[in-house]
């Protein structure tokens, strides 16, 4: 039996669907009994292991590895692979969620919680690899020396958006989360301009307000900063810089933790950034606010 070749993974999963359809009738009876499976449930592909979607198709899991070969991929994980990069990239949120609720009938649970362990990390490890030292260097250098910082947020990055302003006022005056209470990205961002930078953030399926206020500051001069998961992205188009952080993840909505990973980061520069005086005006608000009484500690003497 011949192997077939891999269609390019850029390509999208349908083909690959299409090649293993027109050869499932030069397959032995078993191979042909689980392409079939896989090309009536491709859904179930991405999320179960071996044994698991063997069990599912009826057949035994080296079966599943002959297969693989047999349709061009170097064992099962390159062939699950596929599926589950395309999972990734187009299910809507209905059907994420739907795959969650079916993982736990199938006693799947401890699966996606590898799954999302080693998506997590993997993100982490994309983020901080396509992202140098220096990058972030320069990006901490203009908000430091900017008339003023707006980081643009909405939706789960909203509360993003708020920390970084909230770590980052206690090294600097300048940086302002957008949107505010009661108003949208755009008038959040009219004042902007060439002495200013703007940081926005927005991840497939990419948020039209984040865009627009991006664009528009853009116009107005401003020094934009792109925190997005693609070079496609509609922010990432003419960004003076551009911090990819991917979003992936078997969940129903995009992940944001490579994103905070990268706003944590960014923090730490601008502080090692600022003037020598910020290190005395973080210790001053943190004695304050022990003095305050802001955070706890426990009453001695009491049981």
């Amino acid at each position: 039996m011949n192997r077939t070749s891999v269609p390019n993974p850029e390509s999208g999963l349908d083909p690959l669907l299409e090649e293993m359809s027109a050869a499932i009738s030069d397959m032995t009876p078993q191979v042909r009994k689980a392409t079939a499976f896989v090309l009536d449930h491709p859904g179930e592909v991405g999320f179960a292991t071996v044994r698991e979607l063997a069990e599912l198709a009826g057949v035994h899991p080296n079966t599943l590895v002959r297969m693989a070969r047999v349709v061009g991929f170097e064992g099962f994980d390159d062939f699950r692979e596929r599926f589950r990069n395309e999972m990734r990239s187009r299910s809507a949120f209905h059907d994420r969620a739907m795959s969650l609720q079916l993982m736990s009938s199938g006693e799947r649970l401890p699966a996606l919680y590898g799954e999302i362990a080693a998506v997590t990390l993997h993100n982490l490890e994309r983020m901080f690899g396509n992202t140098s030292a220096s990058e972030l260097q320069a990006i901490a250098d203009h908000i430091v020396c900017a008339r003023r910082t707006y980081v643009i947020g909405v939706g789960a990055n909203y509360a993003l958006a708020h920390n970084f302003a909230y770590l980052a006022g206690m090294a600097v005056d300048n940086v302002k989360a957008v949107p505010g209470d009661g108003n949208v990205p755009m008038d959040g961002i009219v004042k902007a301009g060439n002495p200013d930078v703007v940081v926005a953030m927005t991840f497939a399926p990419y948020r039209v307000e984040v865009v627009e206020a991006t664009a528009a500051a853009r116009r107005q001069g401003a020094r934009v900063v792109a925190i997005t998961d693609s070079h496609g992205s509609p922010i990432a188009l003419d960004a003076d810089h551009l911090i990819l952080a991917p979003s992936a993840t078997p969940q129903f909505f995009p992940s944001t933790l490579a994103a905070a990973a990268a706003l944590e980061t960014l923090v730490s520069f601008i502080v090692a950034d600022a003037p020598p005086e910020v290190v005395a005006a973080i210790d001053l608000m943190h004695r304050r606010r022990h003095d305050l009484g802001v955070y706890w500690k426990p009453q001695r003497g009491n049981r």
